[in-house]
């Protein structure tokens, strides 16, 4: 991937953990409202869309693809101050980009953020987050968090 590949990668980590937030939803329920196609889409807009506000941008897709309000609260109890939605935006663009094979990027994102792993990173009760990208990586592969 071209440098700018890479911050559009990074970009639409961190809309999908916006909008997952803004929504309640995990963010396997936001990468499968999107698609394929909705996910490309938001790849190729990333240029432009870096320019808009979060808000904007995750307004625009909730209405679009008619993504509603979940459950899926894990800010609200946390007793510590969480990460940013740009720190777990890079945490899943290194992770992608550690486990994807070359041209394969948008597919291994999507596959990530539907995996268990998602919805461990975002229990930020656990701390998980915090925890060494290769431990993530290898339970991702795994399938499991390893002990």
């Amino acid at each position: 991937m071209t440098v700018k590949e890479k911050d559009d990668l990074f970009y639409v980590c961190t809309l999908i953990e916006f909008i997952g937030r803004k929504t309640n939803n995990p963010r396997n329920v936001i990468v499968e409202a999107l698609g394929e196609e909705g996910i490309k889409k938001q790849f190729m807009d990333a240029g432009v869309n870096h320019c808009l506000s979060f808000e904007q941008v995750s307004d625009e897709i909730i209405e679009r693809y008619g993504i509603s309000q979940g459950d899926f609260d894990k800010i609200t109890d946390c007793k510590y101050s969480i990460p940013s939605v740009t720190s777990i935006g890079k945490l899943y663009c290194r992770l992608v980009l550690d486990c994807a094979k070359s041209g394969s990027e948008l597919k291994e994102m999507m596959k990530i953020f539907s995996s268990f792993i998602s919805d461990k990173i975002s229990d930020f009760k656990t701390g998980i987050y915090y925890e060494n990208l290769s431990y993530l990586e290898c339970s991702y592969k795994e399938g499991r968090l390893l002990d």
